[in-house]
């Protein structure tokens, strides 16, 4: 038996968890990614691990990062809504959530998170009016995007948010630009100087902070963006 978790969770949602079967080789990196996938979003295996993957590192983070915040904030891909719930103890913030996957949010109103709050949408078009929230954050999402989805992300955070955004993703422990990978959901593992010029496109302030959470080919960071 082997504790693999690459090929059961996208890369900052698989920490701790363990599978019995053999894995699955990786296919070649891509320079490029072409098309995000989506199906997983509907898989019930993917909502139970969004329930525990966080614990000691981005959980706690958010918390830290969000404590002296005050007003809405958008989480952004907020899956079952487990960090919504958690940041549901800061009575400065009123936390809203959205989500490509109905049946994800679903698991979230599930939880007794209001539906009014919750919000089925792509992270690339956002229904919601300009400067609607004060902050956001993305967590363990942004590096699933292609390079044209990124862009659009990044955009749509600039168009929605007071303040500024926090992003927490995957970069290369080689600070290369491994490309667009495919353990199990593809991603990019990139450096941090690519993710930067990638913010920058819609931002003009990117500050890089380090995140507890870390695999075998990737460290955490996270991508704090604002206006000047």
């Amino acid at each position: 038996m082997k504790t693999i978790v690459r090929d059961l969770l996208p890369p900052l949602l698989f920490r701790g968890i363990k599978k019995v079967y053999r894995p699955f080789a990786p296919k070649p990196p891509a320079a490029v990614g072409s098309t995000q996938e989506l199906d997983l979003y509907w898989d019930p295996k993917m909502a139970a691990a969004l329930e525990v993957w966080g614990e000691g590192n981005a959980w706690n983070e958010i918390q830290l990062l969000m404590i002296n915040a005050k007003g809405t904030v958008l989480d952004i891909a907020c899956g079952t809504g487990k960090v919504m719930a958690i940041l549901g103890g800061i009575k400065t913030v009123q936390v809203h959530g959205c989500d490509i996957s109905d049946f994800l949010l679903a698991k979230a109103a599930e939880r007794g998170l209001l539906k009014e709050r919750l919000t089925c949408c792509d992270a690339t078009a956002l229904p919601y009016p300009a400067k609607s929230f004060e902050y956001a954050y993305s967590i363990g999402s942004l590096e699933h995007f292609t390079e044209e989805g990124i862009r659009a992300f990044m955009q749509q955070c600039r168009k929605v948010v007071k303040e500024r955004s926090f992003h927490m993703i995957p970069v290369s422990r080689s600070q290369k630009n491994e490309g667009w990978i495919s353990p199990w959901q593809s991603y990019f593992n990139n450096s941090t100087d690519w993710w930067v010029t990638k913010c920058k496109m819609a931002f003009s302030k990117v500050t890089v902070l380090d995140s507890a959470w870390q695999d075998e080919i990737s460290v955490g960071k996270w991508l704090v963006c604002e206006d000047q």
